[in-house]
């Protein structure tokens, strides 16, 4: 990693991106406890369980899956720009997403 990543530009690709999947899905950012099973289920999604749903023809499943492979690439981008220091943040869907995403990810480690 070279440190010239544009983070912020990543971001703002991901969380539109993040929009387009949650509105084939009917989500709704704003409420915390269908954002909450839906990262419940993307954290107990295997890498092949996730490429299977991006992969199918069902329009709805295949956006689950490609939101969920969303939310990995999201954890990631916040990983590396936080090791050099850059706090990155997509729009609402990324936030509400991310948000769920870590708090679940908390308290399975506060489980272990």
């Amino acid at each position: 990693m070279s440190g010239f990543e544009n983070y912020q530009r990543d971001a703002t690709a991901l969380d539109r991106e993040m929009v387009v999947r949650g509105l084939v899905l009917g989500l709704d950012w704003d409420d915390e406890a269908q954002v909450m099973t839906l990262a419940r289920e993307a954290l107990s999604s295997t890498p092949k369980h996730i490429e299977a749903l991006a992969r199918d023809p069902n329009p709805r499943l295949k956006a689950k899956g490609e939101l969920f492979a969303l939310g990995v690439l999201m954890l990631k981008t916040m990983a590396e720009s936080a090791a050099f220091g850059v706090h990155s943040h997509g729009g609402h869907a990324w936030k509400a997403f991310g948000h769920a995403l870590l708090q679940l990810s908390d308290i399975a480690r506060a489980g272990k």
